[in-house]
């Protein structure tokens, strides 16, 4: 009886998330019942509290990636009084789906974002605009992204406090990336540079295709070695690790919420959509939030911090609407200005090269017209094994050096998967890209359902810098966001040269066996340019531009001295009391990796710094 409602339950989830996708409700048959959701379950879901206290010690805004952490934390102190605020649902039978990442952007789980125009990058898409896909749930954005567990480089921290950021070095914040982690990588378990036993897993999807492990070794070819990037160099290759748990994803609110769901001094509220931080203008101290749940308009008091834990485009957005921003961009849209501070700036995110596409010979990539739906979910549900373990369809990923870049810090990173954008016959990807029918139709209709796998490029570091602002003073419009690919010409010139190391890896022994041979059907506004030449993959790239999911930035942590700085070394909003930013947005540059690793970093971090100021004060 158990087993049939939840069948019952995840189907009729399944058919309201994803529409017209029909197809996926025999895999979501039995979604969930590979987990058994009851009060002895340590993964059952958090309580959602329905009656707010007043007053809390301290109020956190945003549930995601590092908000889900921060709340997990600070509940360890017992006398402290911890509510998280967060703006979407909690997650449910879909979610849990590694392969299905794709099919939880544009749902209601997604805040669905998307870039201004530049004419510089996205041409391919509709109106020359990515969509930026940003989790409105609980768990963030790591209920939506492709779970791959990447830490970035040593000199990426060394960086940080170098900059200014006292305790930010790579040895220190080594020591939180090792305290969130439980590696059950057997072979990474006993090295000094991973954890076991902390709360988020990390490991290998148990189901992988022989085209990964061609890749790993034409890198091997190419004279890079196959090693954890996790470790001591991240120069090389290696079959992904990703936060995922006997099969199933392992999202923040999985991971550090779940296992806490019994605290009394922790309230989560869901459906609650922040609109200001509230600031006393004469003492310049936070001292509550207003948020709307459910139509109606709450507040709710902090008597020690309100911490923002929004994400890089909802940080800025909630502290600019309440006061804290460029001074100019806030009078534009009268909104009283508190402090003047570069909140929204310093966009960063990383730009990746989609579309390279190689054809095989060989039924061993995925098809989904070739899958057996009822068969595969089986394998999920009963053993956490097959296709539908992959993270969310990337095998494998390699760091690499252009002749641009350093020899010790590597410049390009690839992903690799064994599909492309034709391996579902246009029915997802290509919704979710945003692309144009001319495209679409012109260069992956004629290879539907073919056999073929892709390499995507993408530039760990770029020089160029956006910016996200205000629409307006209405708190539930959005805001702009202009990623500015390609501002900085030095960034496309490095992403071309990233490609043609990745047609490098493409023409390696390795892929022999499998007939392996580049796609050379011409983008439809690159016709005119010749194939494989310089100006052709500029062209690709700007083309079929590709967010990777990363933005950060957007509050810079710096030094007193650093005017763009928005947050200090401590997390500390310059000229506001009782005010933290803790995500992703605090981050002065870019990690040369994927970011969900370093946010939850932050989290674990950012938490300490609570702690030690608040536990070791009379305050």
């Amino acid at each position: 009886m158990v087993l049939e409602t939840l069948i019952i339950s995840s189907s009729i989830k399944t058919i309201s998330l994803v529409g017209q996708s029909l197809w996926l409700v025999p895999l979501l048959l039995a979604g969930v019942a590979y987990y058994n959701y009851d009060k002895l379950d340590p993964e059952s879901h958090p309580y959602e509290q329905q009656h707010l206290y007043g007053e809390y010690d301290f109020v956190i805004i945003g549930g995601g990636s590092a908000g889900a952490v921060v709340a997990s934390r600070l509940s360890e102190v017992r006398n402290w009084k911890v509510l998280l605020l967060e703006a979407g649902p909690d997650e449910n039978e879909l979610t849990d789906v590694p392969s299905l990442s794709a099919y939880l952007q544009l749902s209601k789980l997604d805040w669905a974002y998307q870039i201004e125009p530049t004419g510089k990058a996205c041409l391919g898409m509709k109106g020359g605009r990515c969509n930026w896909p940003r989790g409105k749930v609980l768990g963030g954005s790591s209920v939506l992204n492709y779970m791959l567990y990447v830490r970035g480089h040593r000199h990426d921290y060394d960086l940080w406090e170098s900059l200014g950021n006292p305790g930010w070095n790579y040895e220190t914040v080594l020591k939180y990336f090792i305290k969130s982690e439980d590696n059950r990588n057997p072979y990474l378990q006993k090295t000094p540079y991973h954890g076991k036993g902390g709360l988020l897993t990390v490991q290998e999807s148990p189901w992988r295709t022989p085209l990964v492990v061609a890749f790993v070794q034409a890198g091997r070819e190419l004279g890079y070695p196959i090693r954890d990037i996790n470790g001591a160099d991240q120069s090389g290759f290696m079959i992904a690790q990703g936060t995922i748990r006997r099969g199933s994803r392992c999202s923040t609110a999985k991971a550090f919420l779940r296992p806490v769901r019994l605290r009394k001094n922790l309230h989560i509220a869901l459906n609650s959509h922040v609109t200001r931080i509230l600031i006393n203008p004469i003492t310049m101290k936070a001292y509550g939030v207003e948020f709307f749940r459910n139509g109606k308009r709450h507040v709710v008091k902090a008597g020690k911090e309100v911490i923002l834990s929004a994400g890089a485009i909802n940080s800025p957005q909630v502290l600019m609407l309440s006061g804290i921003g460029p001074e100019e961009h806030l009078s534009q849209m009268k909104i009283p200005v508190l402090k003047n501070l570069r909140v929204g700036e310093n966009l960063q995110d990383h730009v990746a090269m989609g579309g390279l596409t190689f054809l095989v010979d060989k039924p061993i990539a995925i098809v989904q017209d070739r899958f057996e739906a009822f068969g595969m979910t089986m394998k999920y549900v009963i053993g956490g094994k097959g296709p539908m373990t992959t993270l969310g369809g990337v095998e494998g990923y390699a760091f690499i050096n252009t002749y641009l870049g350093n020899r010790s810090w590597p410049d390009i990173q690839f992903h690799m998967a064994p599909a492309s954008l034709n391996s579902d016959a246009g029915r997802r990807v290509r919704k979710v890209l945003g692309l144009t029918d001319e495209l679409y139709n012109t260069v992956y209709r004629p290879i539907a359902n073919r056999d073929a796998w892709s390499i995507m490029p993408l530039l760990l570091r770029p020089k160029s810098r956006g910016w996200v602002r205000l629409k307006s003073r209405n708190p539930f419009s959005y805001p702009i966001i202009n990623a500015n690919y390609f501002d900085d010409p030095f960034d496309i010139k490095t992403l071309v040269e990233g490609a043609k190391l990745g047609i490098k890896i493409s023409e390696a022994e390795a892929f022999k066996q499998f007939g392996s041979r580049i796609h050379r059907i011409k983008l439809p506004n690159c016709r005119h340019l010749d194939f494989a030449s310089d100006a052709y993959w500029e062209c690709h790239i700007r083309t079929i531009s590709l967010t990777v999911y990363h933005p950060v930035g957007t509050c810079k942590m710096g030094p007193a001295w650093d005017p763009g700085a928005v947050v200090d070394p401590r997390l500390r909003v310059y000229g506001v009391q009782g005010l933290r930013v803790i995500d992703a947005s605090i981050m002065p540059t870019i990690p040369s990796g994927n970011t969900n690793a370093p946010t939850i970093m932050v989290g674990e971090k950012g938490a300490d710094l609570v702690k030690e100021d608040w536990m070791h004060s009379k305050r």
